[in-house]
């Protein structure tokens, strides 16, 4: 996989700032950011996913976004200085191309085709959030794991997701007992194969079909604006 976004802008306003891409593979659970953390680097995924979790004061979280190969971690931070406004953890083994947000906010200047890109990847982020609450508040859990099995499965190049139950249970925000009874419950439909810690994709048309109008609606979202 490559990024997208990347991939979107003309050769002429894409090497602007190529030659400061760093190309970065980080570690599943690798913290990037913190509520209230300056964004001073921003994340291309080629390959992986980088979730935003909404925080709580008692310690309870629950994840309102995804970034993958469609899109970029950080990328307001191009137009002007910006704070992060959630937890941004990489969740499953990513490779990214990465750039200081100073530096490119100098080809944003310049380009405005990149300026258009832009706004329109903001535009796709918001529509995915405030999807997503939609989601955790009239959804049934079974449904939400379907959405969220199909949203990594689409940005990572394998049909294998390892991942820890108390961050699938951050993910959906409920218990870890609730998540071993759902994917308990996939398994026994031969959706999935659940071990402690790995998740294997058995059944995708499954997961599709168990998943709730959320998933389509937000594909569909980043397809309009960006054509991913």
């Amino acid at each position: 996989m490559q990024n997208s976004l990347l991939e979107a802008l003309p050769a002429e306003d894409y090497a602007q700032f190529a030659a400061h891409l760093t190309q970065v593979e980080l570690e599943r659970g690798r913290l990037l950011y913190d509520p209230g953390d300056p964004i001073e680097q921003i994340y291309f995924p080629h390959d992986g996913v980088i979730s935003l979790m909404t925080l709580m004061k008692n310690g309870a979280a629950i994840e309102s976004t995804t970034i993958g190969p469609e899109g970029a971690l950080g990328l307001m931070a191009a137009v002007a200085p910006r704070q992060s406004l959630s937890r941004a953890i990489v969740q499953t083994p990513l490779r990214a191309a990465r750039i200081g947000a100073e530096r490119l906010h100098k080809a944003w200047e310049n380009s405005p085709r990149l300026r258009d890109l832009v706004d329109r990847h903001t535009e796709a982020l918001y529509g995915h959030a405030i999807q997503s609450v939609a989601c955790n508040a009239l959804h049934s859990v079974e449904a939400r794991f379907c959405r969220w099995l199909l949203t990594c499965h689409d940005r990572i190049s394998t049909d294998t997701v390892a991942l820890t139950q108390e961050f699938l249970a951050d993910m959906l925000g409920v218990q870890r007992t609730t998540v071993t009874a759902v994917a308990r419950s996939l398994q026994e439909k031969g959706v999935i194969r659940y071990r402690r810690g790995v998740v294997d994709i058995v059944d995708r048309r499954a997961l599709e079909t168990l998943t709730c109008e959320c998933y389509g609606v937000i594909r569909g979202t980043y397809r309009r604006l960006l054509g991913t």
